[in-house]
């Protein structure tokens, strides 16, 4: 997109897409205002996706237990009847209020959007990669580095190495050197130590498909680069005597984990309290009238940094930014239990019976 294009417009803007932005596109949708949603990370789920997928979560009202990425899947669900678009693998660099009072936000890809009322709700801040710092490497991002995997069928027939000693490193070379259908040319998987923080299940997988010369384990670190003809041939690997040999590759994954940003939101001229955001608890408004901060982002008496905390601020913003961008349309307080309007919105069929 050129940065001469029109803005796309739209009621309500949320930047994030974990459980509590996910949430307020759900709450807006019952007031019949529609939504777009932003988020840095490749895939909806901010932290539950993130960072803690398959670990039990048991605070949810009504939900006595399920994992971070069954969270995730439920709240896109309920959202769905409302169609959210979603602008994935964007990251905002910019917000800047226009004349007639909307909000003009652009993306680090030259996204640009224009709101009626911007939602806040990234978090801890913008999860981004933590990157592997060695000279000349970041030349090589997006066409043989690689901090996260959108396309596993893109590496077929490639010769991986996989950096790191989480979940995901290990899922992912386990991944590649077991799958029948886009088989990899060879896996290797490259920690700095014969040691993971990754599940037990995962490490023994791991260590069972190396035993099987199914993929090859090396303890090192990345020191140095080898390329030829403007493509990565190899890395210099440093073992743990610093000894380095070359390790042939046609891409390199690197799983270091995810670090949460601030990051532009710091100079968007809104006030902060410990890099946190000052908002009201009526309105969950921010120090700007049309920008509200609810989630983890935000902070105020009281506050605790809960999921459900966050929905009850969602909810309340919601009803605020309603009176800011249809101040023309009352919509009459109701209950989902019994609003035919709201079954309409949720494509629910009256005919159901009680359970």
């Amino acid at each position: 997109m050129t940065p001469d294009a029109l803005p796309i417009e739209t009621d309500a803007l949320i930047i994030g897409a974990g459980p509590v932005g996910l949430f307020a596109v759900f709450e807006l949708g019952l007031l019949e205002i529609s939504a777009h949603v932003i988020d840095a990370l490749p895939q909806v789920g901010g932290q539950p996706t993130e960072l803690y997928p398959d670990k039990p979560i048991y605070d949810i009202p009504g939900v006595p237990v399920c994992s971070g990425q069954q969270l995730i899947d439920g709240l896109m669900k309920q959202a769905a009847p409302f169609q959210p678009r979603f602008h994935l693998g964007h990251q905002v660099s910019s917000l800047q209020k226009q004349a007639d009072g909307r909000f003009l936000v652009e993306t680090h890809k030259g996204l640009r959007l224009l709101a009626k009322a911007v939602f806040i709700a990234a978090g801890v801040g913008a999860f981004v990669p933590k990157r592997l710092k060695v000279d000349g490497l970041d030349a090589f991002e997006e066409h043989q580095l690689f901090y996260s995997v959108a396309d596993a069928a893109a590496f077929q027939g490639q010769h991986l190495v996989v950096v790191g000693g989480g979940d995901s490193a290990l899922d992912w070379a386990i991944h590649f050197a077991t799958e029948p259908a886009h088989p990899a040319a060879s896996v290797t998987l490259l920690h700095r130590r014969d040691g993971f923080q990754a599940a037990p299940a995962t490490v023994a997988r791991m260590r069972e498909l190396r035993d099987a010369g199914h993929l090859r384990f090396v303890v090192g670190q990345v020191d140095a680069i080898e390329q030829q003809g403007g493509r990565m041939r190899a890395i210099q690997v440093m073992g743990p005597h610093g000894n380095t040999s070359p390790l042939p590759l046609d891409a390199l994954l690197v799983f270091h984990g995810m670090s949460p940003k601030l990051g532009p939101i710091a100079d968007w001229e809104l006030a902060l309290e410990r890099k946190q955001l000052v908002v009201d608890t009526e309105k969950f408004q921010t120090s700007e009238p049309g920008i509200f901060a609810i989630g983890d982002i935000n902070t105020y008496p009281g506050k605790r940094k809960l999921i459900l905390c966050g929905f009850h601020e969602a909810t309340l913003a919601a009803y605020a930014a309603q009176t800011l961008i249809a101040p023309d349309k009352e919509l009459p307080f109701q209950y989902t239990t019994s609003s035919t309007r709201l079954h309409r919105l949720l494509g629910a069929d009256d005919s159901t019976p009680e359970r």
